[in-house]
C-alpha cells in the first residue's frame, strides 16, 4: 500500500469511496437532511474546492486503486476518513491517521465522528469530548487526540 497526497485525478474515486462507506455504515442513522448534507460534502466539486485550501488530503492506494482517504483540515481537524467497504479493518485507517497527524499544526486534533465510527477512532487513540451533537442533520461525537502524547483509551458514555 502506498499513501500519497490526493490529486485532482483521484477526486471521483475518493468521492465514490466516501459515499459507499457512508451508505454502508452511516446513512441509515441520519435524517434526509443529514444524508443531503453529507452528499454535498463528499461531492467531487466539494473535494476540488477544499483541495485549494489549507487541507491535507491523503489517499491510500494499492495496485493503482484507491482504498481510503483522509482529510486534515487546516492541520487541526480530521474532516474525512473513509475506507472502501471491502478494505476496512485492514489497517488502512490507522495508517492514514498516523501519517495525517504528523502534519498537525496544533497540540490537539479534533474529529466529529459519526456514531458508527466512534469505536474505530478510539482504537486510533482519540477520546470523546462532550456530548453527541447535531449539525445540518449530521449526528456526531466530538473527539480529540494529542498527536505527540500517549493516549489512555477510554470508552464514550
Amino acid at each position: 500500500m502506498t499513501v500519497r497526497k490526493m490529486e485532482e485525478k483521484d477526486i471521483e474515486a475518493v468521492s465514490a469511496i466516501c459515499m459507499a462507506s457512508f451508505w454502508q455504515s452511516v446513512a441509515d442513522t441520519l435524517s434526509d437532511e443529514g444524508i443531503s448534507t453529507f452528499s454535498k460534502i463528499a461531492a467531487s466539486n466539494a473535494f476540488l474546492d477544499r483541495m485549494k485550501g489549507d487541507n491535507l488530503m491523503l489517499v491510500a492506494e494499492k495496485n493503482g486503486k484507491i482504498e481510503g482517504v483522509i482529510e486534515l483540515k487546516e492541520g487541526r481537524h480530521v474532516a474525512m476518513l473513509f475506507i472502501s467497504p471491502e478494505h476496512q479493518k485492514k489497517g488502512i485507517g490507522k495508517t492514514l491517521i498516523s501519517l495525517a497527524l504528523k502534519h498537525a499544526k496544533v497540540d490537539t486534533v479534533t474529529v466529529s465522528a459519526s456514531l458508527s465510527s466512534v469505536s474505530a477512532y478510539e482504537k486510533y487513540g482519540f477520546e470523546c469530548k462532550g456530548k453527541t451533537r447535531e449539525s445540518a442533520g449530521l449526528i456526531y461525537q466530538p473527539m480529540e487526540i494529542k498527536p505527540n502524547k500517549a493516549i489512555i483509551h477510554t470508552t464514550c458514555a
